[in-house]
């Protein structure tokens, strides 16, 4: 089997195993007791905390443990827009960060505060222009990820953390996709990190408030970890998270080359040897792991499985494998198709061979789905000036293929009215559209759901 689903979780690093287990047996006491095996366990958590803050290019004493890195990320927005409050309840979020971010935005929203969506480019990135023009006088806390979760493209997070310095607003940064892959550059304020995307264990994260930071933790707190993460800590698996990121460091240039070029050979062989397909992200400033890509006519849940039967372990971000039945909302912003969504994403030690297979099995994966839908072949008929297709109560990428099916049916210049009330649609019919040639002309109300019209062109 092979795992290509390392942004979800690495797997665990070997150091990362061989120090959790050295450590059972020295760092189950309290660290807050001064007897011997209490002094042996602060030990092990202050020695883990300096080189975590060497890691990340802070000192020990802004850095902190959490129990995960969704934890950190909520307590981290939650504290320092607290801090900030007589500054304002303004606060920016991009379009693509993390649902950890955009849930503790939501949290900030019913609370009284607004918030301000950054949009993105197709690439996935946004521009420097537009965060600083998000920027207001009553902008309490700015967010922006350093690399997206779901495609792998790099934030300019240097460039906007000097706009927000300049606006006297602290950047708050999720780094748990590349902090495995270095420290982030620029004079952000404060950052979050889970282990488990590094090849710790799970339920390790990390939080740091940088010093001049103004930070009012949210909830009961107590003496540890500054009061910025209560409860009791569990040293073993700290050890084990901070030896596996200095480990899988180490490796990281070497790695990241060999990677590069792996998820390089996937981006031009899916182009390549798969019809109808969209590889979406930045195509250079992305992560070395990560290659995401989206296939008409494909219902990527059924396309996982397949992978899944072929020996290969991939994620996806379309509609159908979403527990909501709604489109990821980072290809959604990207404004890139949902449709039989594919994220590969390698973790270090992919053998270059899997790789090869995968490309080999990866066409007749996507043509069998597509037979099993009936997606359509080339038609020249045409005939009426408009046609109306009824997609209601069906689930793309149905609305897609009878879209597909008729739009010969009409002269050039003529339309196609699809009815559907799938959220998706609103996503893939404009997405479909753009790699068809076609004209989108909108969306309009129906009595059921909404209607898409579409404008032959070609």
């Amino acid at each position: 089997m092979s795992y290509f689903d390392a942004a979800s979780a690495a797997p665990l690093h070997p150091m990362a195993r061989q120090a959790l287990l050295a450590s059972l047996d020295e760092g189950w006491a309290d660290p807050a007791r001064l007897y011997r095996e209490g002094r042996r366990a602060r030990m092990l958590l202050d020695a883990s905390r300096e080189a975590a803050a060497e890691a990340v290019g802070c000192r020990p004493d802004e850095l902190v443990f959490t129990p995960s890195g969704t934890r950190a990320v909520h307590s981290g927005v939650a504290g320092a827009s607290a801090g900030r409050r007589r500054a304002g309840r303004h606060l920016i979020v991009s379009a693509v960060e993390h649902s950890s971010v955009l849930h503790s935005a939501e949290v900030f929203e019913a609370e009284g505060g607004t918030v301000t969506q950054v949009p993105v480019l197709r690439s996935g990135a946004v521009t420097v222009e537009s965060y600083a023009g998000a920027l207001r006088p009553d902008t309490a806390l700015a967010c922006l990820q350093s690399a997206n979760h779901e495609v792998g493209t790099e934030q300019p997070v240097a460039e906007v953390a000097e706009a927000c310095r300049e606006a006297g607003v602290p950047l708050f940064v999720d780094a748990a996709q590349s902090l495995g892959w270095g420290p982030v550059e620029g004079n952000w304020s404060l950052l979050a990190a889970s282990a488990h995307k590094w090849g710790g264990p799970s339920g390790v994260g990390l939080l740091v408030v940088r010093k001049g930071v103004r930070f009012a933790p949210r909830g009961p707190s107590d003496e540890r970890e500054s009061g910025r993460a209560a409860g009791f800590e569990n040293i073993p698996a700290i050890v084990a998270a901070v030896a596996s990121l200095r480990a899988v460091r180490a490796e990281a240039a070497t790695e990241a080359e060999r990677l590069r070029e792996l998820t390089g050979r996937i981006r031009a062989g899916v182009a390549r040897s798969v019809p109808d397909v969209e590889v979406v992200g930045d195509a250079e400033r992305r992560l070395p792991g990560i290659v995401t890509f989206s296939c008409l006519y494909v219902d990527g849940e059924t396309l996982l499985h397949e992978l899944d039967r072929e020996g290969f372990s991939v994620s996806s971000g379309s509609s159908c494998t979403s527990s909501t039945l709604t489109p990821s909302h980072v290809l959604r912003a990207m404004g890139v198709l949902s449709e039989g969504n594919v994220r590969v994403s390698l973790p270090p030690g992919t053998a270059e061979e899997d790789v090869e297979r995968f490309l080999a099995v990866l066409p007749g994966a996507v043509a069998g789905v597509r037979e099993k839908l009936g997606a359509p072949t080339p038609t020249v008929v045409t005939g009426a000036d408009e046609l109306v297709v009824d997609s209601l109560g069906k689930l793309c990428p149905i609305p897609v293929i009878e879209l597909a099916k008729v739009i010969g049916h009409v002269p050039v210049g003529g339309t196609v009215r699809v009815l559907s009330d799938d959220e998706a649609a609103r996503l893939d019919i404009p997405a479909w559209c753009q790699m068809r040639g076609q004209e989108y002309v909108g969306e309009e109300p129906a009595d059921r759901g909404s209607a898409h019209l579409v404008r032959r062109l070609l």
